[in-house]
């Protein structure tokens, strides 16, 4: 199975506007939703009335968010989240001071969770009283820029699910197959390099993940969205799809074609958002470049 999938509704106002864009279209089988914004309640709200006029409701998913936004929880963490990747590698593999900043780290994953899954239900119930297609039946996670992977975040999570006994359908699994981009050597030069870095490293990080898919019953995926991330433009997506597609039926994986088609604002941009993610990623034009891409498909 292929989904469509774009992250970061909630982000901003605008972010959501075009990611709503897209679903009032028909083009997003899923979405991933930040719970830690000051504009969550407006967002959402845009979401509840909308839904009315959509094809059909997108599964939704709730976007763990430990490297920007609000801190909602009063656990040490400071007001504002500003974990980096290198911060969370460190932090997995180190004690103290971890062992606050785990519990700390536990404590906010289980506040996002906690403040999406009646926004998510409210969304459930408002397309079944409109009689639309939804097909989420329990809680589904993802992360922004994957910090799930990371041993720190992922074992807080599994635990914030066990000890709430969440019913869980979907958790990301950030595993690209590279092969079938080395088999189109002419699109070689057009992917950054610092992508496939984050490729490898992720996939260092995916086996315990699909473990643990395996041991719930849950499907195991392919991601495609990393070595292009940031511009998840159309011209090299119809090259790559076909093959793609056939190399997650091969492995019997579902395949989740990542894309970021909201593009914030900036009169929009506040001190909860990371600066330098800011000027290389929400405010550029390769977030329009990649709605425009999703309105394409199929």
């Amino acid at each position: 199975m292929t989904d469509i999938h774009a992250d970061d509704y909630a982000l901003t106002p605008n972010t959501s506007k075009n990611m709503l864009e897209c679903m009032l279209a028909g083009k997003l089988d899923s979405i991933s939703i930040v719970p830690n914004t000051g504009c969550f309640e407006e967002c959402m709200d845009m979401l509840y009335k909308a839904i009315p006029s959509m094809p059909f409701l997108p599964l939704m998913s709730v976007h763990i968010n430990l490297v920007e936004g609000i801190c909602l929880t009063d656990s040490g963490l400071g007001h504002r989240l500003t974990f980096s990747w290198g911060q969370l590698f460190l932090y997995s593999y180190t004690l103290p001071p971890s062992n606050a900043v785990r519990r700390g780290i536990r404590a906010e994953i289980a506040a996002q969770i906690k403040k999406c899954i009646p926004a998510i239900n409210k969304c459930i119930e408002i397309a079944k009283t409109n009689n639309l297609k939804c097909r989420q039946k329990a809680l589904r996670i993802d992360s922004h820029q994957h910090t799930h992977h990371l041993p720190i975040v992922w074992k807080s999570i599994i635990s914030v699910v066990d000890a709430n006994k969440y019913d869980l359908e979907y958790i990301r699994c950030s595993r690209e197959p590279l092969s079938v981009f080395l088999s189109n050597p002419g699109l070689l030069g057009t992917y950054r390099p610092v992508n496939a870095v984050k490729n490898i490293i992720l996939a260092m990080y995916a086996g315990k993940i699909d473990k643990y898919c395996q041991k719930n019953g849950l499907h195991k995926m392919y991601l495609w969205g990393l070595l292009m991330s940031g511009k998840m433009d159309y011209p090299r997506i119809e090259v790559l799809k076909k093959a793609m597609e056939q190399k997650a039926e091969d492995a019997g994986r579902d395949l989740e074609i990542l894309f970021h088609p909201g593009q914030a604002l900036s009169d929009e941009i506040n001190d909860e958002l990371d600066a330098v993610a800011v000027n290389e990623f929400y405010l550029s034009s390769n977030r329009t470049l990649e709605k425009n891409s999703l309105l394409r498909l199929r």
